[in-house]
């Protein structure tokens, strides 16, 4: 089993990926005109979804990998680019695009399934955390460390949950200048974390490097 200490990494890494603080502009415009039961219902189904599509993911991986005959290293780098990509958009306060489209926000305007697509699919539980997870669960094949790894998700969906059940007075609080300021914040934490998997990556493709 990893160190404890590895665990806090992963936990905080996960956390900053899903960045559900923004989440929040999106959460308030989808729900406008919600009652607070059905605010926290989408709340408590976008939680769900993002726990199941993780925990799976997390579970699965290994054999998707195997399916695909693609090594972790590979996964590694290709897992460590989305991420830094992601983070480049955080830096600039810009709409990621890996995790939403115009497309898939337009869908939802129905107001229909909200809280599975886009706000569980892709925007929280999209290719970077899914690949983040992922390459956390390789590190060891021992019974606690999926034990931890799994409680480590459940820990950020609880967070998570908190944080979109707190999302009006959020929003009102930080304002969209505080939200960008927190984005961020969190996306030079993703780009030295994107940057360490893709490093660990060529290392295991190119032992030479190391």
């Amino acid at each position: 089993m990893e160190h404890w200490t590895e665990y806090t990494r992963f936990l905080t890494a996960l956390m900053v990926i899903l960045d559900p603080f923004a989440a929040i502009p999106l959460f308030l415009s989808l729900t406008q005109g919600y009652s607070q039961p059905q605010k926290a219902r989408v709340v408590l189904v976008t939680i769900i979804t993002v726990a199941l599509v993780l925990i799976s993911s997390a579970i699965s991986g290994e054999s998707l990998l195997k399916t695909f005959g693609t090594s972790l290293a590979s996964f590694r780098v290709g897992g460590g680019i989305v991420l830094f990509i992601m983070a480049l958009a955080m830096l600039r306060a810009q709409t990621d695009k890996v995790k939403t489209s115009p497309t898939e926000e337009a869908a939802a305007e129905n107001k229909a399934a909200i809280a599975v697509v886009p706000l569980a699919i892709p925007l929280l539980a999209g290719p970077g955390s899914i690949s983040t997870v992922i390459i956390e669960m390789h590190r060891s094949s021992s019974a606690y460390h999926w034990a931890a790894v799994i409680l480590c998700i459940i820990i950020t969906c609880i967070l998570l949950w908190i944080v979109l059940r707190l999302a009006s007075p959020i929003g009102r609080t930080l304002g969209p200048i505080g939200l960008n300021v927190l984005n961020r914040l969190f996306g030079l934490i993703l780009t030295a974390i994107a940057i360490e998997i893709i490093a660990n990556g060529l290392r295991e493709l190119f032992p030479s490097l190391a």
